[in-house]
């Protein structure tokens, strides 16, 4: 298993697929490689076209984490995954690592050649207010080691119902998911960062590459209002919603639209 060591000494455990231009995958809430079935139907599409990383975020799987976490330390996480392999790249963030493959692209807008995001999880509707103080009470869990307790109210948050949480916990998964419940806090700290103010951080204007944001029609309300919500922050966004996708896309719908998107920059293909 591949390794690199970013800027403050921590390891981050990778795998790299393929051959071609750099792709590096960006994970969600939850999501790591030991448990993540969807990523690798993924990376079977775009390896056909490109080098595809993917990778454990710090705190999960085969990657250590350093105290105190910061939105830079994972840029720089993603800075050193380039740095291995050609200094360039083309990002895809899901979700939350949504919002995380923005911030990366803000920082190292010379070195990102276009960005895909789909569904970053963010409520126009709720208050800067609301997500600086749902920051506080995850920071507040990890701060005392409640990883079940996070990934529990983490997972009361986005709707699964009680009894479904109850069967969740009794499963043999539950623990697999658990062992990283405490890097939740790390993506709340991600959307409490970018939510900031009313309207998208003035720093993602950077980003001057070509930007795909992406949502599903299936998929919750706010998500398509957050994608929007997002794109109006960019120079040079590209906002696509896909037919019968929810918040769980389907790789096989997915992986042929990246691939086009990473090799012309846009998917409006005449």
């Amino acid at each position: 298993m591949a390794q690199v060591i970013s800027s403050d000494g921590t390891a981050i455990g990778y795998e790299i697929v393929g051959s071609g231009p750099l792709v590096i995958l960006i994970s969600g809430a939850t999501q790591y490689r030991a448990v993540d079935t969807v990523t690798p139907r993924l990376v079977a599409h775009l390896s056909a076209h490109y080098s595809v990383i993917t990778y454990d975020r710090r705190g999960r799987g085969a990657s250590g984490d350093t105290w105190p976490y910061s939105v830079a330390r994972e840029v720089e996480d993603i800075a050193a995954l380039m740095d291995a392999h050609g200094s360039q790249a083309y990002l895809f963030g899901m979700s939350s690592g949504a919002i995380l493959a923005l911030e990366a692209a803000s920082v190292m807008p010379r070195s990102i050649q276009a960005v895909a995001l789909y569904e970053p999880p963010i409520d126009p509707a709720q208050s800067s207010e609301s997500f600086r103080i749902q920051h506080g009470q995850m920071a507040m869990l990890a701060a005392e080691g409640r990883a079940d307790d996070m990934l529990a109210d983490f997972l009361s948050g986005v709707g699964l119902s009680t009894m479904a949480l109850t069967a969740f916990k009794a499963s043999p998964a539950w623990a697999a998911y658990a062992a990283i419940g405490l890097t939740i806090e790390h993506d709340y700290r991600l959307l409490a960062d970018a939510r900031a103010g009313a309207t998208p951080p003035e720093r993602w204007q950077n980003a001057i590459m070509p930007v795909l944001v992406l949502d599903g029609d299936a998929s919750l309300p706010f998500m398509s209002a957050g994608a929007d919500w997002v794109a109006k922050g960019l120079h040079n966004a590209e906002r696509l919603t896909l037919a019968d996708q929810s918040h769980n896309y389907d790789p096989d719908v997915l992986g042929p639209l990246l691939t086009v998107f990473f090799k012309l920059g846009t998917v409006q293909v005449h």
